[in-house]
């Protein structure tokens, strides 16, 4: 189903939004639908990556409390983080 949105601007405002639009070969509806649709589809993209980070930290909690977890110490990550960056470049 379809829904309507309204907003105000001024008339200049519009005036010249529907002259770029136009010179574009569209309408100033079409552009503003596509810019909604451009949000809505960045909005998707965020709530997902949101979605996936959170199932990441409840995964990783799980580990913690069933005893799987492996903690390193600061040195340790580094050196281990610096390995897995030089492996990285070596692949490209």
């Amino acid at each position: 189903m379809d829904t309507r949105i309204q907003f105000r601007v001024d008339e200049e405002t519009k005036r010249l939004a529907q002259l770029r639009a136009e010179s574009q070969g569209r309408t100033l509806s079409d552009a503003c639908r596509e810019l909604t649709e451009k949000l809505a589809l960045e909005q998707r993209l965020v709530d997902e990556q949101d979605q996936w980070l959170t199932e990441q930290i409840q995964l990783a909690f799980a580990k913690v409390d069933s005893g799987q977890a492996r903690f390193f110490s600061h040195d340790e990550a580094s050196t281990r983080m610096r390995a897995f960056k030089k492996q990285l470049k070596q692949q490209d």
